[in-house]
């Protein structure tokens, strides 16, 4: 049999674990406790060189002394390296149980070094971030849902409550019939928008990066908006570099497919949009820019704030949520995003990320 089967069950799984459950100076006390033991037996042996009967009953009761001294000595260690935090760390679990998902478990680990028990507690206070998260989740969904899903429901409900009626006219009955489908369509994309964000704002795990082609996705997003800008004759220029970057496609992809829906939607029939990325030395740059209307300096400072939406004109359009997505996602991946604008002159978005 090899060594490492031998040493298997002896083996870390944990890379985390770099620390022994018992320190080397209590293992040197316990050890030191020892010797004086035995240097007490070996007086005793010394004391009844011809008495073998005394001696032996004087070392029978000097055993059974020292083994429950050790007994003690041995309770008094696990207790306080190890009963101490499991103690811990079983009264924060009740506090879960109770429903108080902010508890954490201060860790009693010195010099960076971790043993079993401070993995445990990390992951133990990791899962409660997260299920406070989750918790922060259902709330902001909740408030966030009540303060703007009132309007699309009204419509709704208006226009439904219409048809009931059946006062109206085959053209009015259409024209009804696409508003209801054009509400539900917002309060859809809305409530699909709350979610990622609450998600993204409120949870501490995120999908591991990968290695991928950025102009790739860059040309791929603005093709999904062929039909809308065509449909208001934009002249879309294109020049996007190809360069590889270690990110999450998804949240990438959110972030490119709300800078090129505002831009088509703030770009009046006939303008341009312009979709360019350059790298420079460790650094790729990705830019949006439209002919649009732009926005006054109140309006730029206020983008990225949740339902904020500075033109009112393309409310019905939107529900104020994108540009706060991006820019959460933006402050995840460790990116900067900047915007430039005045009313008149159309609006440049620039996202700079590591390559």
């Amino acid at each position: 049999m090899s060594w490492k089967k031998l040493l298997g069950p002896f083996k870390r799984e944990d890379p985390r674990v770099t620390a022994p459950m018992i320190s080397w100076h209590i293992i040197l006390i316990i050890l030191g406790i020892m010797i004086i033991f035995v240097t007490a037996q070996t007086f005793i042996v010394e004391a009844y060189p011809d008495r073998i009967a005394a001696m032996v009953g004087v070392l029978a009761c000097y055993l059974i002394f020292v083994c429950l001294l050790l007994t003690g000595v041995v309770w008094l260690v696990w207790r306080q390296t190890t009963g101490k935090p499991l103690r811990m760390i079983a009264r924060a679990a009740r506090n879960v149980a109770s429903g108080d998902f902010g508890v954490q478990i201060r860790s009693s680990r010195k010099n960076n070094k971790m043993n079993e028990i401070d993995v445990l507690i990390e992951d133990f206070n990791k899962m409660t971030q997260e299920l406070a998260g989750n918790e922060m989740l259902k709330s902001d969904f909740i408030s966030n849902v009540s303060h703007e899903i009132k309007t699309p429901l009204s419509i709704i409900q208006s226009y439904t409550k219409a048809l009931k009626d059946g006062y109206s006219t085959p053209e009015q009955t259409e024209q009804y019939i696409d508003t209801i489908l054009d509400a539900t369509e917002k309060l859809n994309v809305m409530i699909a928008n709350i979610l990622k964000l609450s998600k993204l704002e409120n949870q501490q795990i995120f999908p591991k990066p990968e290695t991928y082609q950025l102009g790739e996705q860059l040309r791929h997003c603005a093709l999904n908006f062929m039909e809308k800008w065509q449909a208001k004759a934009i002249e879309f220029e294109i020049d996007v570099a190809d360069v590889a970057v270690h990110y999450d496609a998804s949240l990438l992809e959110l972030v490119w497919n709300n800078l090129l829906s505002n831009a088509v939607k703030f770009t009046d029939e006939g303008g341009r949009i312009y979709l360019v990325s350059k790298v420079k030395e460790d650094t790729v740059s990705v830019t949006v820019k439209d002919s649009g209307c732009g926005m006054d300096s109140e309006t730029c400072n206020r983008i990225f704030e949740k339902f904020y939406q500075g033109d009112t004109s393309h409310a019905s359009e939107g529900n104020g949520l994108g540009l706060a997505l991006v820019a959460k996602i933006i402050d995840i991946i460790g990116g900067k995003i900047k915007v430039e604008s005045s009313p008149g002159t159309g609006t440049v978005f620039t996202v700079e990320l590591n390559i």
